[in-house]
C-alpha cells in the first residue's frame, strides 16, 4: 500500500542539527550548515555475480539474447549439436519449441526473451522467435558461424558482424531483409558482441585472441580502446556504450574476468563464481545472465549479474550479562533468546531475553549444557540436545517464564541444528551422536514427540540452520574430512541439496527464524583455520557475501531472519557482544545552499 509520504512527500523542515530518524526520501534544512539534506536508500554502485537455478541442458557455443527476466537459451552443443530451446522468466528455465534444425556457433539479438533472431551456422539461415515458435526468413548474403551480434536490438533490426569466413562482414537487418554494410578493421570469430539498434554496436575480443574493440555507428566501424584481457568464446551483453565482457579463454586458460564498458574505457570487475568461457549472455550492465558454456564438458551453470543490491549493515546491539560460546538462540530480532552454552570454565544454563535493546535474565535451563540447539519463540521456545558431559538427548519446553523437561530426542547428539516456530513444532538435524562420529539424523517434534525423518544428504556437525518444521535450510559444518559449504533444503519429506556456501566453514551462526528461500549465514570458522566475520544471504537458490560482521567470532548464535538478524557471543575471546543485521540501509546526501 502506498504511503502518504510516498505519494506526496512531505514539508521541508528546519533543524539546528539533523534529524535522529529521517524517513527515506525526506528532505530537510540543517540551519548550522546552511545545507539542504535528504536520505535515500544505499545500495551498491558495484555489480556482482550470483549464481541462479542452471539450465535444463547443460551445453556451449549457443545463441541467447533478452533480458535477465525474459531470456532465450537455444541451440548449441554438449558433444552433440542441439535443437534445445530454453525460456528464463527471472527465476526457472522451461523448455518451449525448438529450433528447426540443431546446429551451434549461431548470433542471436532480441529486446526480450519473447521476440528475437537466430542467424547463421548452419549456413546462411536465419530464424525469428516470436515467443512460441522459430520461423525461417530470408538469409544472410554470406553464411558463417561464430558471429556477434547487437544483443539487445529487436527482433526488427539487428547487426551481426566478423565469424568465419569472412570475418570482417557486417550485416544489418531490417526485419525482412539482410544489407551488407561497413566492414570490421579486424578479422575475428567468437567476439563478444552488444548493442541495441542496428546504427550502434560494439564488437570486442575474439579469435586469433585478442583485445581489440570497435564501435559502430552506423556506417563505419572505428577501433576505441581495448579490453584490459584478451579473450575468446566469452559471454557478452549490453549496448554500444555501456557493456559487459564475461568469462572466455586465452592461451593456457579459461577465466572468470568480468570487465565493463563505460563508453570509453574498459574496467575490471567482481568475477564470476567460476572460470567459464563458450558461454551465451544477454542482459544491460545493471542486470546480465551468463548461461551455459564450457569446463571443458559442457555445463548447466546460469549467474546473474545485479547492480543496485541494498546495503545490509551490522551494528552493535546489547550486550549478554553471560559472555558464552557454544550457546543457541530463538526468535527474532527485536524478542529473542540467548540459552545455554559454555560460559569457562564449564556449562551453562543461562537463559536471556532480548527485547531489541537489551538483555535480561530469565529462569535457567533445568540442564545445564553446551553445544545444544533450540528453536521458537521467547514465549513459546524448545532447547534440545548438547553435550555435559556426555551427549544428550534431554529436551525442554520453554513458556515465556520456565523450563520444562518434555520427552527426547530419539537420538542424543551435540553440535546439531534446530528450527522450528514455536514449541509445538520443530525440527532438529545434524550433530555428533557418538565420539568423531558426524550424524544426518532429522527428527521432527509435534509438541509432545520426536519422530525420526529422512536424513540429511551430508552427515555433519557445528552446522546451522534457518526456517520451520516443513521447509528448513541446512548449511555449513564440519564432515568427517573436512570443514563444509554444503546447503540442503527441507520440504516437510526431504532434504535436497542446492547451492553451497560461498566460504566453506563451521561453528557459524544463521537467521534461525528465517526461511528456506531467505536466510542469512554469518561468522564461523573456515579452513585455515581462519575465524570469519563474513557474512552471506541465500535468496533461494544461492548464497552472496554481504556486509561482514563488526567482531569476527565462532561459536556464536543466532535469531531472527534474513532482513533483521541477530548475532551474539563466541569466541575469541569469548563474549557476550550482540550485533544487530539490518538488511538495507541508507545514506545522507548534503546540498549546499551557499
Amino acid at each position: 500500500m502506498a504511503t502518504y509520504l510516498g505519494t506526496h512527500g512531505s514539508k521541508i523542515q528546519n533543524y539546528t542539527t539533523d534529524p535522529d530518524n529521517p524517513n527515506t526520501g525526506e528532505v530537510w534544512y540543517n540551519e548550522t550548515a546552511n545545507t539542504l539534506k535528504f536520505q535515500y536508500p544505499a545500495v551498491t554502485t558495484s555489480g556482482s555475480w550470483r549464481t541462479a537455478n542452471p539450465v535444463n541442458n547443460g551445453r556451449n557455443n549457443g545463441g541467447g539474447f533478452g533480458i535477465y527476466t525474459s531470456a532465450l537459451f537455444f541451440g548449441g552443443t554438449d558433444g552433440s549439436d542441439r535443437a534445445y530451446t530454453e525460456f528464463y522468466n527471472g527465476t526457472n528455465w522451461t523448455e518451449v519449441n525448438d529450433l528447426p534444425s540443431a546446429t551451434q556457433g549461431m548470433a542471436g539479438f532480441g529486446a526480450n526473451g519473447t521476440a528475437g533472431v537466430s542467424a547463421g551456422s548452419p549456413g546462411a539461415n536465419v530464424q525469428v522467435w516470436n515467443g512460441t515458435n522459430w520461423t525461417e526468413v530470408n538469409d544472410l548474403n554470406s553464411g558463417r558461424g561464430g558471429m556477434a551480434s547487437s544483443k539487445q536490438s529487436p527482433s526488427t533490426s539487428g547487426i551481426v558482424f566478423g565469424g568465419v569466413p569472412p570475418g570482417t562482414a557486417a550485416e544489418v537487418w531490417n526485419g525482412t531483409n539482410w544489407t551488407e554494410v561497413g566492414d570490421l578493421n579486424t578479422s575475428r570469430i567468437h567476439a563478444g558482441g552488444a548493442g541495441e539498434t542496428a546504427t550502434a554496436a560494439l564488437c570486442f575480443g575474439g579469435k586469433p585472441t585478442t583485445a581489440i574493440t570497435e564501435s559502430w555507428n552506423g556506417t563505419n566501424w572505428t577501433e576505441v580502446n581495448d579490453l584490459n584481457t584478451a579473450r575468446q568464446q566469452f559471454g557478452s551483453s549490453g549496448t554500444q556504450p555501456a557493456a559487459l565482457a564475461f568469462g572466455g579463454e586465452a592461451n593456457p586458460g579459461k577465466f572468470a574476468n568480468t570487465e565493463l564498458w563505460n563508453g570509453t574505457n574498459w574496467a575490471e570487475q567482481n568475477d564470476l563464481p567460476t572460470a567459464l568461457s563458450d558461454m551465451s549472455g544477454c542482459g544491460t550492465t545493471t542486470n546480465s545472465l551468463s548461461f551455459g558454456g564450457s569446463p571443458p564438458a559442457s555445463v548447466a551453470d546460469t549467474n546473474e549479474w545485479i547492480v543496485g543490491v541494498p546495503i545490509g549493515v551490522w551494528s552493535t546491539g546489547g550486550t549478554m550479562n553471560t559472555a558464552r560460546l557454544r550457546l543457541s538462540g530463538a526468535g527474532i530480532q527485536t524478542a529473542a533468546l540467548a540459552i545455554g552454552g559454555e560460559a569457562p570454565p564449564g556449562a551453562t544454563g543461562a537463559t536471556e531475553s532480548y527485547n531489541g535493546s537489551n538483555w535480561t535474565e530469565v529462569n535457567d535451563l533445568t540442564s545445564v549444557r553446551k553445544a545444544l540447539a533450540a528453536a521458537g519463540t521467547t514465549t513459546s521456545a524448545l532447547a534440545f540436545g548438547g553435550n555435559h558431559p556426555g551427549d544428550l538427548a534431554i529436551t525442554e519446553l520453554w513458556n515465556g517464564s520456565n523450563w520444562t523437561e518434555v520427552n527426547d530426542l530419539g537420538t542424543a547428539r551435540r553440535e546439531l541444528a534446530g528450527v522450528g516456530v514455536d514449541n509445538t513444532a520443530a525440527l532438529a538435524f545434524g550433530g555428533q551422536d557418538a565420539p568423531g562420529a558426524k550424524s544426518n539424523t532429522t527428527e521432527t517434534w509435534n509438541g509432545t514427540n520426536w519422530t525420526e525423518v529422512n536424513n540429511l544428504n551430508t552427515a555433519r556437525q557445528t552446522l546451522a540452520g534457518s526456517g520451520t518444521n516443513t521447509a528448513a535450510l541446512a548449511f555449513g559444518g564440519e564432515t568427517s574430512t573436512a570443514k563444509t559449504g554444503v546447503t540442503e533444503s527441507w520440504n516437510g519429506t526431504n532434504w535436497t541439496e542446492v547451492n553451497d556456501l560461498n566460504t566453506a566453514r563451521n561453528y557459524l551462526g544463521g537467521s534461525v527464524y528465517g526461511t528456506n528461500t531467505a536466510a542469512l549465514a554469518f561468522g564461523g570458522n573456515s579452513p585455515g583455520p581462519t575465524v570469519q566475520d563474513l557474512t552471506e544471504e541465500w535468496n533461494g537458490v544461492s548464497w552472496v557475501e554481504v556486509a561482514d560482521l563488526s567482531t569476527a567470532r565462532q561459536q556464536l548464535s543466532g535469531a531472527g531472519t534474513n532482513t533483521a538478524a541477530l548475532a551474539f557471543g563466541g569466541t575469541p575471546p569469548v563474549t557476550g557482544a550482540t550485533e544487530e543485521w539490518s538488511g538495507s540501509s541508507t545514506t545522507t546526501k548534503t546540498i549546499s545552499t551557499d
